[in-house]
């Protein structure tokens, strides 16, 4: 169907086409800036995919849907891809609050609502995902509530246990958590950010190496003894906002950690919440710089080579613990996000920090990875392409961000960010069909309408990126 955001800009369009045949005693057609265009296709976007994609009460995700035949896939989606309607819904709420404090109310009072509503529809749906395990884990264990890959029968009966979840999903979740609390200010939110957050920072590997040091890095998922930098980097962000939130508060947190000395005994102490949060987002941030940054300057995508290829245990002092993983192989190939999220990272270190490092890290890092990804000229003249093979169409949208996040330091990275803003507007002017976009923005559908379904994740995607550009336009 065409929605009356298409309406309102295919109107737009035809006016400003057809000047001639209007009476110059006409009141000049009132223009809509750039940020509200972006904020209207992304609740446009936003608006379709949910419609497409969820189905009854439980808000069962469909995988994949067809706009040219209204076929959604009987396949459900990963809690990964359902974590992409949160991350749109969330940028949509970002977006109109900005608008309503520079000045531009209207889209706030009338969509902000709504929008609210719809995030607590997905929260509590998300929680189909959800299921209960006892971890062992490098310093304790523990039993713990969280997110597996796959959709349970019920609310709480997720498959969790070893490889049913990954670190990497939590933090995705951790994100949008902290995300949804800083515009609807909901402590719940909060809360199960932190305790999300307490489960990822409990897969930290705090085995020592013979020297004392920590191993560190955090592997894929319990199951798992790769350390990836999709497990790593995504973290950095939420740690530094969470110190932010504390920063001026008292509260404390239970450390818990390995004794340098005699490189085995368990020991905890309690520290102020606002210097844990702050001090893991450094360790984290240089793990993953020191273990996967590559010579032409962007991020491999893990630690492998490991031995033995699955998880141990050790018994120390009659206690069982996760034995520490050493991996030997740095094994790519670069992906768009994993520079993404250290972009992010090292902006927002930069932020609480003032440390010149984190800075001259954001800057090299943005070039390095526009060089490495962006290909102009690829599939259309003037035009950079990115390659979208598998997943990475959502991976763009995360290295997107990082260079919005980096831009009020480097203003270099406005010439990226425009890369964006031009694919999504001529996949928009030139694709749109009945509000989807192809999975290709400049080379647009297929002519044999069964083979146009599209990913769920990369529907939100477009949407949250158009939401967090027209933040862009209004706050750069």
């Amino acid at each position: 169907m065409i929605t009356i955001y298409s309406l309102l800009l295919l109107f737009m369009t035809a006016c400003a086409e057809n000047v001639s045949d209007t009476n110059p005693t006409d009141p000049p057609l009132e223009e809509i800036s750039l940020s509200e265009q972006n904020l209207l296709r992304a609740m446009e976007l936003t608006d379709e995919a949910v419609s497409a994609h969820f189905t009854g009460a439980g808000m069962a995700m469909a995988r994949y849907y067809n706009p040219y035949t209204d076929v959604r896939s009987d396949e459900i989606g990963s809690v990964w891809m359902y974590s992409a309607a949160i991350e749109a819904v969330n940028a949509v709420l970002h977006a109109l609050h900005t608008q309503k404090e520079k000045g531009n109310p209207a889209l706030y009072d009338e969509h902000f609502n709504r929008y609210s509503e719809l995030l607590g529809k997905l929260y509590d749906n998300v929680d189909y995902y959800q299921g209960t395990f006892e971890l062992v884990s490098y310093t304790q264990t523990k039993e713990w509530s969280v997110y597996g890959v796959n959709r349970g029968n019920a609310k709480g009966t997720a498959k969790v246990e070893g490889i049913e979840n990954v670190y990497d999903d939590q933090m995705w979740l951790v994100r949008e958590l902290l995300e949804s609390y800083k515009v609807t200010g909901t402590q719940a939110y909060l809360d199960k950010a932190e305790y999300l957050t307490a489960y990822v920072l409990d897969g930290w590997d705090s085995t020592r190496n013979p020297d004392g040091t920590e191993r560190g890095g955090i592997p894929w998922g319990p199951g798992y003894v790769t350390k990836h930098a999709c497990s790593n980097g995504p973290m950095v962000s939420p740690l530094v906002w969470l110190h932010e939130l504390y920063k001026d508060k008292n509260d404390e947190i239970t450390y818990r950690y390995i004794d340098e000395a005699d490189r085995e005994t368990r020991k905890t102490m309690e520290v102020k919440k606002s210097d844990y949060y702050a001090d893991f987002a450094k360790k984290v941030y240089a793990w993953q710089k020191s273990q996967l940054l590559r010579t032409d300057g962007v991020y491999d995508d893990m630690r492998g080579g490991c031995s033995p290829g699955s998880p141990q245990t050790e018994t120390i002092d009659g206690t069982v613990y996760r034995r520490g993983i050493t991996c030997q192989d740095r094994v790519g190939p670069a992906i768009s996000y994993n520079s993404g999220t250290m972009l992010s990272g090292a902006a927002d270190l930069y932020r609480i920090t003032g440390d010149s490092e984190f800075l001259e890290d954001a800057m090299q890092l943005s070039d390095a990875s526009f060089a490495y990804f962006a290909k102009l000229g690829q599939n259309k003249p003037g035009y950079y392409t990115y390659d979208i093979s598998g997943f990475r169409n959502w991976f763009n949208g995360v290295l997107m961000r990082g260079y919005v996040d980096v831009y009020p330091t480097y203003a270099a990275t406005s010439d990226y960010i425009d890369s964006f803003q031009k694919n999504l507007d001529y996949g928009y002017d030139n694709f749109l069909y009945e509000g989807f976009l192809p999975t290709n923005l400049l080379v647009g559908w297929s002519l044999d309408t069964n083979n146009n379904r599209t990913e769920g994740m990369f529907n939100f995607t477009f949407a949250a990126e158009y939401a967090v550009l027209s933040r862009y336009e209004l706050e750069k």
